[in-house]
């Protein structure tokens, strides 16, 4: 087994433990840095990160393959990569890409396929001069968003 098979291996069994906690990211580097990236559903804490380093780190040996870990939460700014991470959003605002345009908008929806998008906007009245409020809601497939990002506002 190789390393990073083994790695994979500790940290897929640390996981099932905790099923609510799953993985973003796994990287291990030439040098043999291991970088996981970690996020639950109801938003990870440092024991967390601290269990799941100690379940891979106890099982490995440092004289067979010196190596350095890093388990971290994901960050704040950092954009969405499963739809997991989508559905545990769902009434958040996200500011979304797409090929064609950039939305800011509350996720209302999430499912294996797409999400669904709700905002306020200012467009013309159909009748007469100055604009009014609609709101508009927009489906948007997964095969289309380039990035997302949950906004923290304050």
């Amino acid at each position: 087994m190789t390393f990073k098979e083994k790695v994979n291996t500790l940290l897929q069994e640390a996981l099932e433990e905790r099923p609510s906690l799953f993985l973003i990211d796994l990287t291990i580097t030439d040098a043999f840095k291991v970088i996981v990236t970690l996020d639950d559903d109801n938003g990870v804490v440092l024991q967390d990160c601290i269990d799941v380093s100690r379940a891979v780190e106890s099982n490995l040996d440092r004289e067979e393959q010196d190596f350095s870990l890093e388990v971290a939460s994901v960050g704040v700014g950092s954009p969405l990569k499963l739809v997991r991470q989508y559905i545990k959003n769902i009434g958040r605002t996200l500011i979304v890409t797409t090929n064609t345009e950039k939305i800011e908008a509350e996720l209302v929806d999430a499912n294996e396929d797409f999400i669904i998008l709700s905002w306020k906007a200012r467009e013309p009245k159909k009748v007469g001069k100055g604009k009014e409020t609609v709101q508009k809601e927009q489906q948007i497939p997964y095969t289309e968003i380039k990035e997302a990002v949950v906004t923290v506002t304050f």
